[in-house]
């Protein structure tokens, strides 16, 4: 068990906006940053931080929490573990109990996963710089290419030894289960046989977005022909390769910075150009780039830039890659090296400010690449450059964005000398062939079955729910604070008049509503709101202030919740930018006082007419008129005070009733 000291010191030195900085491209947005949602795909931020608050919101999915909270949805951290990165990540000593093997074992299969990737990682560290064979074999590969032993450290490089079982033989001498040793695909398990995946290869380890151990690359490093040059663990639990950028955990702070990704292919390309200075570069690990990849990038930067070997036929395996880019929707830029150099080859013999020169002397617009790259297979043939030309309208048709589209379109006319009007017309044509397809896929998944489809009403809006969210939201915001109340009693004149009388007093807003609360005997309905409302009023009895800290920390995950969910909604409308469009929200403070007296009136109007509802429906039919009278009598003069103090409520609220 993690000490409560450990917690609470975490919690004190972790930012909110820090963490999340890690993982989300935030920009700054009054009081507050905003992003994209990291748990959705979208085009239009959705996602807030609040530093002054200390929590955050996704308006796209609800979620919302604090730093504790978003390491455990997005990461999948349990609470321990969410607790345990943020110690290491504002260097916290952790006091806690060892944890035994029996506890261990008790561990959830994709903990136990990561706990066995994690000593891999370690273990395969350790044979490269403290074994013999290690540093005579993987040290001495890892330096002849060019890597300083702080580069092989930040990239946590390894060796595995020659050997069939060595690493297997270790792990389970430290108690690792060869079931996890073999899903994580460590250790391959035939029968009765068992040996080293990686046996003999230098050791690349792949990090998630977090730095937690997903899997393993390895490269032989000896003359077997028959083995494959790169080795890479089996698609698993927690090895997603579709969903993995190696070195985007090296590189997302630099991406965000750089506000630019450079896409490379391989491990080596991104430790060279990461050593030589240029640190905001990733790699699909050899695999055909895939949307989930993108979406990645996306959380830290919209622009990319695609670096591409000399090989020429490498660069046209590798277009598709663009197109996916395009119509994730983020900008893309291209750079192609010289003849004969990669990223790697290319990092390792200039200078950062040469390869920076190079990389923006050289980038271009993806449409300036494909015609460079194809009309020399066109040359003078029309019909390849008429296809040529449809090739590059429909990469431009993948765009979302309709100005940047435009723009294109433009750019493609003057290049290729054609009229604009017929590359709108083609433009025009994907597009209905394209939105034709997806209306066809629809119908087949969805077959006509003869009945008209059913309109689905708009759900009622639960209004006591609302009055109770919104009281809990001020007690939150302003509970502590003193205010000069007004309120408005009913009293009887000498000629037997109703008449409104106006009353002054001050008091604190939490007293104001408990007092209220209490004199109508009101209880909240919502289990949630009640299980705070207590909470708060032991905080009154205690004489203690209402903190919003306590509650957005708390350990009860439904509390946390619910209070960042009310927290964040005042946040909501910075998203849009209002003020830029002259809609200015009003300032709650200015106004409160009549803000909790109409919370309160409306709450006690909502419940009153719910009891005259009730009573209405008590009533017995009658028999005959004396019937009536003797057993209505009664409920009939409680639903006509019910409604005289209904009609007191609505002159308050200053509403007809």
């Amino acid at each position: 068990m993690i000490s409560k000291d450990t917690i609470d010191n975490v919690f004190e030195a972790a930012r909110v906006e820090e963490v999340i900085g890690d993982f989300v491209n935030l920009k700054k947005a009054g009081a507050n940053f905003k992003g994209l949602s990291p748990f959705t795909d979208e085009k239009t931020p959705s996602f807030m931080v609040s530093p002054v608050k200390q929590i955050w919101k996704d308006f796209s999915t609800g979620k919302g929490g604090n730093a504790i909270t978003f390491l455990m949805e997005h990461e999948h951290y349990s609470y321990p573990e969410a607790i345990r990165y943020l110690a290491k990540k504002y260097q916290i000593e952790i006091e806690e109990t060892q944890q035994s093997y029996e506890e261990k074992q008790k561990s959830d299969e994709r903990e136990s996963m990561f706990l066995v990737s994690e000593f891999a990682k370690s273990y395969f560290a350790d044979i490269l710089w403290n074994s013999e064979k290690g540093k005579a074999i993987g040290l001495s590969y890892f330096r002849e290419r060019g890597f300083s032993d702080e580069t092989i450290k930040k990239f946590e490089l390894g060796y595995a030894l020659d050997e069939w079982t060595a690493f297997t033989d270790e792990a389970e001498s430290k108690k690792y289960e060869i079931d996890f040793l073999d899903k994580t695909g460590l250790t391959i398990v035939r029968e009765n046989k068992k040996f080293d995946r990686f046996k003999g290869r230098v050791i690349f380890p792949i990090h998630s977005m977090s730095g937690r151990i997903l899997g393993f690359g390895g490269r032989i490093l000896g003359s077997d022909k028959k083995a494959a040059k790169y080795l890479n663990s089996p698609e698993s639990l927690i090895y997603h390769k579709s969903k993995i950028l190696y070195g985007l955990y090296q590189a997302k702070q630099s991406i965000a910075k750089e506000d630019n990704c450079y896409l490379v292919e391989g491990y080596t390309d991104v430790i060279s150009m990461s050593q030589a200075g240029v640190e905001n570069v990733v790699a699909s690990s050899g695999t055909a780039l895939t949307a989930d990849q993108i979406r990645l990038i996306n959380r830290l930067t919209n622009n990319v830039t695609v670096l591409f070997d000399g090989d020429a036929a490498g660069i046209r395996a590798s277009i598709r890659g663009i197109d996916l880019i395009l119509e994730q929707g983020l900008n893309v830029k291209v750079v192609a090296f010289p003849e004969g150099d990669d990223p790697d080859s290319f990092a390792r013999s200039k200078s950062f400010e040469e390869i920076d020169a190079y990389l923006k002397e050289k980038s271009q617009d993806f449409i300036q690449f494909k015609t460079s790259l194809l009309l020399e297979e066109a040359s003078n043939d029309p019909i390849k450059r008429a296809e040529l030309t449809r090739d590059i309208v429909a990469s431009i048709a993948k765009i979302p964005n309709n100005i940047q589209k435009e723009i294109y379109v433009q750019e493609c006319a003057r290049i290729m000398n054609i009229s604009e009007s017929v590359l709108f017309n083609e433009l025009s044509q994907i597009l209905k062939r394209g939105n034709r397809e997806v209306r066809q896929q629809a119908r087949a998944k969805t077959p006509f079955t003869g009945v008209k489809k059913e309109i689905k009403k708009a759900e009622k809006i639960d209004q006591l729910f609302q009055m109770e969210k919104k009281i809990i939201e001020i007690l939150l915001l302003y509970g502590n604070e003193e205010v000069d109340f007004i309120d408005f009693t009913s009293e009887t004149d000498e000629d037997g008049r109703k008449k409104i009388v106006k009353a002054q007093y001050s008091n604190a807003v939490c007293k104001e509503i408990y007092m209220h609360l209490q004199e109508d005997e009101i209880e909240f309905t919502n289990p949630v709101f009640l299980k705070i409302y207590y909470e708060m009023i032991h905080l009154l009895n205690q004489e203690q202030h209402i903190s919003a800290d306590l509650f957005t920390n708390h350990e009860d995950q439904e509390i946390s919740a619910a209070v960042t969910d009310i927290l964040m909604e005042e946040e909501k409308y910075s998203l849009s930018d209002w003020e830029k469009h002259n809609i200015y929200v009003k300032n709650k403070e200015n106004y409160l006082p009549k803000l909790v007296m109409d919370v309160l009136y409306n709450l006690r109007r909502l419940l009153i007419a719910e009891k005259i509802h009730v009573l209405k429906s008590e009533l017995k039919e009658p028999e005959t008129a004396a019937v009536d009278l003797t057993d209505n009598q009664e409920t009939l003069e409680s639903i006509r005070d019910y409604t005289a103090l209904k009609q007191l409520l609505f002159e308050k609220l200053n509403r007809v009733l």
